[in-house]
């Protein structure tokens, strides 16, 4: 009963620090992409709520946010990814620019990941 208390303690106060860091959303997203079968890679910036298009993929750009106090920090944008011309998605998710293969895109010939967000 008191190593429940005591967790219960240290998680509602690692949730307090968690309200206290604030994310800001930024008006874009500069993204990376490649073609894995000749290397050619492309930088695109895509709008908050528009798309783009990356070699034969269509990225649609929901959110892009990064820490308040820190501009330059980490940024992480919500993307969906589908095949140019096609409805069918292929990634749905927040990507990470620090970590891009935490949860990437699985596309045999094309690879897409965040370099940070727009702020000006």
């Amino acid at each position: 009963m008191i190593l429940r208390a005591a967790l219960l303690a240290l998680g509602l106060s690692g949730l307090a620090g968690l309200a206290q860091d604030s994310a800001t959303s930024a008006p874009g997203a500069l993204l990376r992409g490649l073609d894995k079968v000749n290397g050619e890679t492309v930088d695109v910036t895509v709008a908050a709520g528009g798309s783009a298009p990356v070699f034969g993929l269509r990225v649609e750009l929901a959110d892009c946010r990064y820490p308040s106090e820190n501009p330059t920090g980490d940024a992480f944008a919500y993307l969906v990814i589908r095949d140019e011309g096609s409805d069918q998605i292929r990634f749905e998710g927040w990507m990470i620019a620090s970590s891009p293969a935490l949860n990437a895109l699985d596309h045999s010939r094309y690879d897409v990941w965040v370099l940070r967000c727009i702020t000006s």
